[in-house]
């Protein structure tokens, strides 16, 4: 069956985008990345195809480990992130990041879950042990094996991505924009210990080393956040890289996925792989949308736990996840009006907040009396259980991509109380169009002003609103642990010293 229909101006335009949505995708999930499509000559799709297949190492025997499904069905992709080959000279090698994407074209969201590293699973013919040592023992089958029995859904393709590969592919499409939610630092790397790092925090450009320091970074969180870490640089990276560049480096960039990638469609036909493009595309044009893995840290606080209630509905939720209600709302009510919606102040704040303005001012005064060219707003009202960081208040310059500079601060604050390593922060810049503020889910007005609310699920994990000369925003936690009213309400306190 051919996935080429039709031809014309029309199938360029989507020949392209897939082209972006592939390659864009591999840099974290392999499966959300393809090569060309129908707008490229069939001898010029072949040829593309080839350097993967000649590039990538395939899986041995994993064929039989994996689910069939229909053409243009809906597949699942378990994404294995490690620093080697499995087997590779013989040194056992654990999968530090398990993901699961489930790409549905007829969902209105692709869901995409990450497996705590620590999860004390039964792993197939070696009893109760972590998930991440099944890659060790018995290399991708038996990760698929164990995936596949804790969660009770299908796997159709597996994917191992060493991080050597990730940080080459960051480097190659020019570095992603990242949301940074607090400093991460630690100087005493080595052998056995946590990995050197050192990012302040706010919104910057990460290349390589820096982002795979970022995405595996462990020393004072939890599995959870890391997760929750992982799951948002995916989501922010999503979109950033230009066409052209992807477009015009396809080869080299194959080349770096297939070196440093193993795969079970390694030896695939032509037609195989491009119907797994054409589903990733249709896919892929849906948000994001992270499953919550529905597990708990365990008396011994080495592993994580999961029960076994929770260990079915974990598996349900990612099979038949959406956008949820909320959102869904959201988006079609703003599909109809033509102006924002009006949400009225009650007066009082949301559960949890709590008003310090005056703790507020003395935080932000040094950079306000040292710079004129940004105006500086700070939260009159803060989470109760917490407040603001060593780290912040921090200015800095920023460059887009064509190397303009612009001014930008950012304030770090801790959320007590909700858990390890949960941190959210306002953010501002004289940069007006950053990538993190393109497609909103909706708008609403309050104290006058506009602001653009961004959902994951039912979630508000950003909201934003601009003045003449900056634009401004509040990021929710990393867990998003923040409630919509909560994040509501400290939007609508920013303020400058003196009102």
């Amino acid at each position: 069956m051919s996935v080429y229909e039709g031809g014309g101006e029309g199938v360029t335009r989507m020949g392209w985008d897939m082209w972006k949505r592939f390659l864009l995708g591999g840099l974290i999930v392999m499966l959300l990345s393809a090569t060309a499509v129908a707008s490229i000559a069939l001898l010029q799709v072949h040829e593309t195809i080839e350097v993967f297949q000649n590039e990538s190492t395939p899986i041995p025997g994993i064929k039989n480990e994996l689910d069939k499904v229909d053409p243009g069905g809906p597949q699942t992709i378990l994404v294995l992130g490690s620093d080697g080959r499995y087997g590779e000279k013989g040194i056992p090698v654990r999968s530090d990041t398990m993901i699961v994407v489930r790409l549905d074209p007829d969902k209105n969201a692709t869901a995409v879950m990450s497996i705590p590293r620590d999860l004390r699973v039964e792993v197939p013919g070696y009893g109760r042990r972590r998930i991440n040592e099944a890659f060790a023992l018995g290399g991708p089958r038996l990760s698929v094996r164990t995936v596949k029995r804790l969660l009770n859904i299908p796997i159709s393709h597996v994917v191992n991505v060493n991080f050597n590969g990730f940080q080459r592919a960051v480097n190659r499409l020019g570095c992603v924009f990242i949301d940074i939610d607090r400093r991460y630092f630690n100087d005493r790397g080595g052998p056995g210990g946590y990995a050197t790092i050192d990012l302040k925090p706010g919104y910057q450009k990460l290349c390589g080393s820096d982002s795979l320091d970022y995405v595996r970074y462990r020393h004072t969180d939890d599995d959870f956040v890391r997760a929750a870490r992982q799951q948002d640089f995916l989501r922010q990276a999503k979109g950033q890289i230009g066409l052209g560049k992807v477009f015009g480096d396809r080869e080299e960039l194959l080349k770096i996925f297939g070196r440093y990638t193993d795969t079970d469609i390694a030896r695939d036909n032509d037609a195989a792989i491009l119907r797994l493009i054409k589903l990733a595309y249709e896919s892929t044009k849906n948000p994001i949308h992270e499953v919550r893995f529905r597990a708990g840290q365990s008396e011994d606080p080495a592993f994580v736990e999961i029960s076994e209630e929770n260990r079915l509905k974990t598996g349900d939720e990612f099979i038949d996840v959406g956008l949820g209600a909320a959102a869904e709302k959201a988006a079609d009510a703003q599909a109809e009006r033509k102006k924002p919606k009006s949400i009225k102040n009650t007066g009082r704040l949301a559960p949890g907040l709590v008003e310090r303005k005056e703790s507020g001012e003395d935080h932000v005064l040094t950079i306000t009396t040292k710079q004129r060219t940004l105006p500086v707003y700070f939260p009159k009202a803060i989470y109760a259980r917490g407040g603001y960081q060593r780290e912040s208040p921090r200015m800095y310059d920023i460059y887009d991509r064509n190397k303009n500079k612009y001014r930008a601060y950012r304030l770090v604050l801790s959320a007590e109380g909700k858990g390890n390593g949960q941190y959210y922060g306002v953010q501002g810049m004289t940069w007006k169009a950053p990538p993190i503020l393109d497609n909103p889910t909706d708008e609403v007005r309050m104290r006058k002003r506009t602001y653009k609310r961004y959902f994951d699920g039912r979630k508000i994990r950003l909201i934003a609103w601009e003045t003449p000369r900056a634009v401004y925003w509040v990021s929710n936690t990393l867990s998003q642990t923040l409630t919509n009213r909560q994040m509501m309400d400290i939007a609508r306190s920013l303020q400058r010293i003196g009102q």
